[in-house]
């Protein structure tokens, strides 16, 4: 948890960023409305390498740069390339290359805490830019890529993959439709296995070839404290946001879609921890998130524990393990991005909605690049920006919680039908992984209401909830990566 002696000793720190003279290297191309998009990927050790194969695939565009703050991943990766006859620059620092002028677009799949930051430099120096989920590692920064790919006529898209699934916008137009009445809940599903990242007793050796001051960036530039430097920043809140932010987003995108909501909702509350060992990880491996839409309510939940003590398979509701439930009047729908089914409440089969895949995301984003029209965009960045908020919020509220005995849990949210049955679940869960409910001590997050309009959590004092909740919309930002408070 974070104290609030630790709120009021940070202060929130701002910036204005400027480019200057611009170089041109001989070796790239003119780029025109018949010419090669010039590709950058920005992160290429996971997703990012996905990206380098994808882009790789779409006609017209040319890989011409790759930028990893790992030396030993990034040669890797250039003579991949290389050996497929493709010649790349190689940067470990993002700002030299948006210096490049020859770069038409990045793409960016680093650590959640540079998403934003790279996305509004990106803008700024000319950039079009595909951004991995969550585009932002925090609530005020995603607006802010919002405001940057506006006023710098940039193409922005938010790597929800899902928004290019023809299932899934085949399951929009038919909620919207009417067929199955209004939408009483949407439920949202990542039970995806998260075993312990270890503990260890101090700092840590930083791996040879890391630029490990580039890696931090705008996060504190604190010692290494975990085993692995790479994938397992997810659980650690400086540079991560758990999985309601990792996997989660996609499934968060997914159920905000349904239900049609194009803002951040009133109120939110979140109830979880970290269960079943301990370990050096800070976010919770548990946790349900319920967002009051004032149509239908969205409770989200995330489960990386497996089903029971020794299993190797994962729990599921309705036969959905990472997806969503869309709850409607007349039926129901299950699935995600590997496509659903549509049923009766008698649970018979309406409809089936197979999945087209999100293949398509990136050739969209390439295609809105050659059209310049922001409306070609499957997931324009406001979309990803509401969504990414979602699982911001959801995490403030546990953040600011306080732990409680599991009776006392239960009897607080008693009042709630849909939230007294998602906790009797998961007090069922936590029990079938060994855990005696009579001991165990889940955190409760407060009730927080929300400004949508602004983007803030509701607050009348400057010591109320609403304050301290307040005070992690936003991240310290470490010179020099600084995001500028207007952009």
């Amino acid at each position: 948890m974070v104290s609030r002696r630790e709120f009021l000793m940070s202060s929130v720190a701002g910036g204005v960023s400027a480019w200057g003279a611009l170089s041109s290297p001989a070796w790239a191309a003119p780029q025109g409305a018949n010419g090669d998009i010039r590709v950058a990927v920005v992160g290429v050790k996971g997703q990012g390498n996905y990206h380098i194969r994808l882009f790789g695939k779409v006609p017209g565009v040319r890989l011409v740069a790759l930028c990893d703050i790992d030396e030993t991943i990034l040669d890797k990766r250039a003579a991949e390339l290389a050996a497929q006859g493709v010649q790349v620059a190689k940067y470990t620092d993002v700002r030299k290359l948006l210096e490049n002028k020859d770069i038409d677009a990045i793409s960016i799949a680093t650590p959640n805490h540079w998403h934003s930051l790279i996305a509004v430099w990106a803008c700024q120096a000319g950039k079009d830019v595909y951004c991995e989920k969550p585009i932002s590692h925090n609530v005020w920064e995603g607006r802010r890529v919002v405001e940057a790919a506006a006023k710098y006529n940039r193409i922005v898209q938010a790597g929800t993959q899902s928004r290019s699934d023809e299932a899934l916008l085949e399951l929009a137009a038919y909620l919207r439709g009417g067929q199955l009445g209004n939408i009483l809940r949407a439920l949202g599903f990542c039970y995806k296995p998260r075993p312990s990242i270890g503990k260890v007793a101090g700092p840590q050796p930083i791996p040879p070839g890391v630029h490990y001051d580039l890696f931090c960036g705008p996060s504190p530039l604190v010692p290494l404290r975990r085993k692995e430097l790479h994938y397992d920043w997810h659980w650690v809140w400086g540079t991560g946001n758990g999985d309601i932010g990792n996997q989660g987003i996609h499934e968060m995108d997914m159920c905000r879609w349904m239900l049609g909501e194009e803002s951040l909702p009133p109120r939110v509350f979140s109830i979880g921890g970290r269960f079943g060992y301990d370990d050096d990880a800070e976010t919770p491996n548990t946790l349900i998130s319920v967002f009051d839409y004032a149509a239908a309510p969205l409770i989200f939940e995330v489960r990386g524990l497996p089903a029971k003590a020794g299993a190797n398979y994962m729990d599921h509701y309705r036969g959905v393990r990472i997806g969503v439930s869309i709850e409607c009047e007349h039926g129901y729908f299950t699935g995600g991005a590997g496509g659903g089914i549509v049923y009766d409440n008698d649970g018979k089969r309406i409809k089936p909605l197979p999945s087209a895949g999100g293949g398509q995301h990136i050739p969209n984003f390439i295609q809105a690049v050659r059209s310049r029209n922001p409306q070609d965009l499957k997931a324009p960045i406001l979309g990803g920006h509401l969504s990414s908020a979602l699982c911001h919020l959801g995490n403030v509220s546990y953040r600011l919680g306080a732990a409680v005995p599991f009776a006392e849990l239960k009897a607080q949210t008693a009042s709630r039908a849909d939230v007294a049955e998602t906790v009797d679940r998961f007090g069922s869960h936590l029990a079938a992984n060994g855990l005696d409910l009579e001991e165990v001590a889940p955190t409760l997050g407060p009730v927080l209401d929300i400004v949508p309009a602004d983007e803030r959590f509701a607050s009348q004092s400057e010591y109320d909830t609403g304050a301290w909740a307040n005070r992690l919309v936003r991240d310290d930002y470490r010179p020099p990566f600084v995001m500028p408070e207007k952009v």
